[in-house]
């Protein structure tokens, strides 16, 4: 499955609106940093990428199990260091609760663990490449 995400400025000020297909949220940087404080930023998107992704892949890794999950919840703990900053080591606890005896819970934890896309892509260190400019000077 491949997809295109793409963000735009509001009214020429750092809050944008972040959309894939017909989805959407809001992306900006803390009021202290300049920004609206209105959304996300970077970090915490990463960080909500890992999230959404364990928790998409636990409920599809259930009910391929044939477990019923009644309740999941996925914590992600991140942060940024460095110059340039770069991301410091991102670390994921999940909650929930299931039909199924807490072993076999724990089975699909440690499977989702292996197998969830975002957590391996950045395992794997993802290339990421600049492959467009367009640019338009108002000076």
């Amino acid at each position: 499955m491949s997809f295109v995400v793409e963000t735009r400025t509001v009214d020429g000020r750092p809050t944008a609106v972040g959309s894939a297909g017909s989805y959407t949220l809001v992306v900006d940087r803390p009021v202290e940093a300049g920004g609206g404080g209105l959304g996300f930023n970077g970090g915490q998107l990463l960080c909500l990428a890992v999230a959404g992704c364990v928790s998409n892949d636990l409920f599809r890794e259930a009910d391929a199990m044939g477990i019923t999950l009644h309740r999941v919840a996925v914590r992600v703990s991140g942060g940024f260091a460095g110059d340039p900053a770069v991301s410091t080591p991102i670390s994921y606890g999940v909650e929930l609760s299931g039909d199924a005896p807490q072993e076999r819970l724990r089975d699909l934890v440690a499977h989702v663990d292996r197998i969830a896309e975002i957590p391996n892509s950045l395992r794997a260190g993802t290339e990421v490449s600049l492959d467009a400019m367009n640019l338009t000077s108002t000076a």
